[in-house]
């Protein structure tokens, strides 16, 4: 077992003096949560830019990444258009969260502080590209967007089943709201 790293000092400015620090909802946790500071409701198909009242200094070598919340996706349909949102080290402004409603129906309520996405921070790696004629082979080739299959709509209309549906629960991030 390999022993545990340092946290990473990352230097934070609330842009809005009420915001919470982000934190971690459980250890172990890769993201710590982002929340909106505007109350906003987006209609079904709606998207909109919703801000997180912080600004964060990155140490050079690392970028932060905002990801959609899983809980917010499932049962709400909410997700982001932009994922992950990519915050370089340079950046200084205020992280913002472009959110969209994939329900077909049901519209989205988000109250000041409901949490909407999640930051990741972690290394990157610079890289210089060496430009050839030909690239090395590889097992995989071009291979590409899904190509292996594994899910029934690559395999074609013979293999789908009927029948199947999933349960859709509220647009309703109250339960979100509420961790659970």
């Amino acid at each position: 077992m390999s022993a545990a790293r340092e946290p990473v000092d990352v230097l934070i400015r609330r842009v809005d003096p009420e915001v919470p620090i982000p934190s971690y909802g459980h250890p172990g946790d890769a993201g710590v949560d982002l929340v909106t500071t505007e109350a906003a409701e987006l209609a079904p198909g709606e998207r909109m830019v919703l801000p997180t009242g912080i600004a964060i200094a990155l140490p050079d070598g690392y970028a932060a990444f905002v990801h959609p919340r899983s809980g917010l996706a499932a049962r709400c349909g909410v997700s982001m258009v932009n994922t992950p949102g990519t915050v370089d080290a340079g950046y200084r402004g205020e992280i913002k969260v472009i959110v969209v409603n994939l329900d077909p129906r049901e519209s989205v309520r988000f109250e000041r502080f409901d949490r909407i996405a999640q930051l990741v921070v972690q290394q990157v790696e610079k890289v210089r590209f060496h430009e050839v004629a030909e690239l090395p082979g590889s097992a995989r080739a071009a291979g590409g967007f899904g190509s292996t299959g594994g899910h029934a709509a690559v395999a074609g209309p013979a293999a789908r089943t009927t029948g199947s549906t999933i349960g859709k629960g509220y647009a309703s991030v109250a339960a979100d709201r509420e961790g659970q």
